[in-house]
């Protein structure tokens, strides 16, 4: 089963997600995929593995999620944007190739017998990017966006902490 969760930014995607995760499992995995950009990243990193209790399994995974999601579990994945920012980066913002090798992790997590929500953001909908390298990500977001989402068997935009059921 797949679960999209999109939205704005703190529309309450995570929240939601979680809430979710614990309905569905005991011990539900949280995979983050940020990088430890700085020592103020690590924190806010460790504040948010300190805000799930101890049902939780938290790792933190850049790119190769499929390596690390066991079958027969309900996994968070958080998130996409986070998740591409690290393809775009590796790629020197190859848009094509980010997707490509993007599109080719997540196909492998559709082989794999386990519940995923994935958490995802509508960048595409706030204010236009002003610089170039921001328009290029806003396209490989939304081209991403709308790859998960076909593959989704439920899909939730959230809007100001609400669940709205798109599909």
């Amino acid at each position: 089963m797949l679960y999209y969760i999109t939205g704005g930014e703190r529309s309450g995607k995570s929240s939601y997600a979680q809430n979710l995760a614990l309905e569905l499992s005991e011990n539900p995995t949280y995979i983050a995929t940020s990088r430890v950009w700085d020592g103020d990243h690590r924190k806010r990193i460790d504040r948010h593995i300190a805000d799930r209790n101890s049902r939780w399994t938290s790792i933190e995974e850049e790119k190769e999620l499929s390596k690390v999601i066991k079958k027969d579990t309900v996994v968070v994945i958080d998130c996409v944007t986070l998740w591409l920012t690290n393809f775009f980066v590796d790629t020197k913002n190859d848009i094509e190739l980010s997707l490509s090798q993007a599109k080719t992790e997540f196909d492998k997590l559709l082989k794999i017998n386990t519940t995923i929500i994935i958490i995802s953001n509508e960048i595409g909908m706030g204010v236009h990017a002003t610089t170039e390298i921001g328009r290029k990500f806003t396209e490989l977001q939304g081209w991403m966006n709308q790859h998960i989402a076909k593959q989704a068997d439920q899909a939730i935009l959230m809007v100001s902490g609400i669940p709205v059921k798109i599909k």
